[in-house]
């Protein structure tokens, strides 16, 4: 069966120009997500440049005292994921964005069932509660077809975070996972654990 469906999506691919080198990026996602491309065969070469812009930018935000430089549920984990949606709402639409967005989080509780690591960290459900609340308020920030400057955007995104209008994890100086009464959590009861006691906080949230 996964021979046919495999044969179905070179096809379906092929048929409207999909290339050699985005074809192989293609056998490389998770299966969420190549659900997704075979819905936006037309959207996903576009959403793949993006999704690399995005990985960028947010690189260049983590090397620089703009924010938190913690890209593992940290303010520049929630400016990768703002930024992403936003600049997929320009190219792509509202909705396409929003369902990749959602097929990404399925793919990460995918990693977190074979322990694979996102930026450092095992998947949970707080991290993806975080990103799909990030993931919306990326989303308010454009329109479909904006000419709008990218600089401009990672500002107002900027602004955005330090403003408490997105979500981090609450951590200590030390980068210790704490909860919401402020008691850290030992690193062992993490392991393995898709729930735990880890607490999403405002994104203007200060380790103490």
């Amino acid at each position: 069966m996964k021979r046919y469906t495999a044969l179905f999506a070179f096809l379906l691919l092929s048929s409207y120009g999909f290339g050699q080198s985005n074809w192989k990026a293609f056998t490389k996602l998770s299966g969420p997500k190549k659900n997704w491309v075979i819905w936006h065969v037309f959207k996903a070469k576009k959403a793949r440049q993006i999704s690399l812009e995005a990985r960028r930018v947010a690189d260049s935000i983590k090397n620089s005292p703009l924010l938190d430089r913690d890209p593992s549920g940290g303010q520049v984990d929630a400016f990768r994921h703002a930024y992403w949606m936003a600049r997929l709402r320009q190219e792509i639409g509202k909705n396409a964005a929003r369902s990749l967005g959602k097929a990404h989080e399925k793919e990460n509780y995918n990693d977190f069932l074979k322990r694979r690591k996102e930026e450092g960290s095992v998947p949970d459900a707080i991290s993806s509660e975080m990103d799909l609340y990030n993931n919306e308020i990326g989303l308010s920030f454009t329109v479909k077809n904006c000419v709008c400057p990218r600089e401009g955007l990672i500002y107002k995104i900027i602004n955005a975070i330090k403003a408490g209008k997105l979500k981090v994890i609450k951590k200590n100086k030390d980068q210790q996972f704490l909860t919401c009464n402020d008691a850290v959590i030992p690193e062992e009861t993490l392991q393995g654990a898709w729930y735990n006691e880890k607490c999403l906080v405002p994104s203007n949230y200060r380790n103490r």
